[in-house]
């Protein structure tokens, strides 16, 4: 290895006791994966290991705004970090880059890093970036993530990777003592006739082309199957746009307005987020209920500002489609909704811990508007396996 020189670390970080528990457990190894809820400090667990090992450190993130974060962040412990990704190219002893940059320049890092922080380690196992571990030559090496198996199964090329895992605990074990307590309700609500109508429509196409296929839909495989023939066979095609017609039905429901507005009345004192499936429907919202609306679309400046009005209080309400589902460090809420997602506990997961940093004398609460008589039923229940 050629790891470049360790400026020294001058802050220190103070760790609560399931933290102590997991860098424990983590640096009998030097290697493995902590899994815990977002909103638990695996972040600190990380800048610890820097503290303490005092050695060169690649921080590998999956979105730009990680980027920033944590830098800030490592600002705490007197060092100024290296940024590549997002237009920036700096290399310095201790690193931030995204996955991405990671995967066009890992043979150049290969030897530079004595450890690696994959945040969201997840990530790493996708095809193309599972070489980036390959690439690197660093002896200590740390996951972080709230969920760590994938639909696909590729989780357990992880394991030689990184190291198994070494720590895991879930929002259950840690709500009342390091978390907030929390109740998750499920809202189940009528589509519209027409909603019925059209939603019924598009099952029997759906089914009537499964059907021609002699495809039977049992498992993530077989949907991927589905969407793999739908490049070529008209009928599969047929299928697909069907399926996705009914989702769209399903998750964008007018009935959930009317329930969101019900659900405002009850909550206009706390702080909340609304998770929708597509921009959409949170543009519409945004726009009924004059809620600040944060989408892929909302520039850095933005984003920024309305995070730290809600963080002061001076808004208590925001809406967005998927980008706070991930990583990105956001103020506290008490209440989130979710008005349309995913089967992925992952997902689940990170909303959930959108609202449950600890907060004295205050219970947490996640609210799930599914359409009755849809698939958002079995999506709803697969998802909340994550709290089992």
């Amino acid at each position: 290895m050629d790891p470049l020189p360790m400026p020294e670390v001058r802050g220190r970080v103070e760790l609560k006791p399931f933290q102590i528990e997991a860098f424990n457990s983590w640096i009998e190894k030097g290697r493995g994966i902590i899994v815990l809820p977002t909103g638990a400090g695996k972040t600190y667990i990380a800048l610890k290991a820097i503290e303490k090992l005092r050695k060169s450190s690649l921080i590998v993130v999956p979105t730009i705004p990680l980027l920033d974060q944590w830098s800030s962040l490592l600002t705490k412990l007197g060092i100024e970090a290296g940024i590549i990704g997002g237009g920036k190219s700096e290399l310095r002893p201790v690193t931030v880059i995204t996955y991405d940059s990671a995967y066009l320049r890992s043979d150049e890092l290969g030897n530079k890093f004595e450890l690696v922080i994959f945040d969201e380690v997840h990530h790493l196992a996708a095809t193309g970036y599972i070489e980036i571990g390959e690439s690197l030559a660093s002896p200590y090496r740390m996951g972080l993530t709230a969920t760590l198996e994938r639909e696909d199964g590729r989780h357990s090329l992880l394991f030689p990777i990184v190291g198994g895992v070494v720590y895991r605990m879930g929002p259950k074990e840690l709500a009342g003592t390091h978390l907030s307590e929390f109740d998750t309700i499920r809202v189940s609500v009528e589509l519209s006739e027409e909603e019925r109508a059209e939603y019924d429509r598009c099952l029997r196409e759906y089914k009537e082309a499964l059907g021609d296929l002699k495809l039977r839909i049992m498992s993530m495989e077989d949907f991927m199957k589905l969407i793999r023939m739908s490049s070529s066979n008209p009928t599969a095609r047929k299928a697909l746009l069907a399926w996705h017609k009914m989702r769209k039905i399903a998750l964008n429901s007018r009935s959930k307005l009317d329930i969101l507005q019900s659900l405002l009345e009850s909550h206009k004192d706390d702080k909340v987020i609304i998770f929708t499936e597509f921009n959409d429907m949170a543009e519409e919202i945004s726009r009924r209920f004059l809620i600040p609306l944060i989408t892929h679309r909302t520039d850095k400046r933005e984003r920024r500002e309305i995070l730290d009005a809600f963080r002061v209080g001076s808004i208590t309400k925001i809406v967005t489609s998927k980008v706070l589902d991930e990583g990105l460090d956001v103020p506290d809420a008490r209440v989130g909704i979710i008005l349309g997602g995913t089967g992925s506990k992952r997902e689940f997961v990170q909303r959930l811990g959108r609202i449950l940093r600890k907060r004295e004398g205050k219970r947490a609460v996640l609210y799930e508007v599914i359409s009755r008589g849809t698939s958002e039923v079995r999506v709803s229940r697969r998802r909340r396996k994550a709290l089992d």
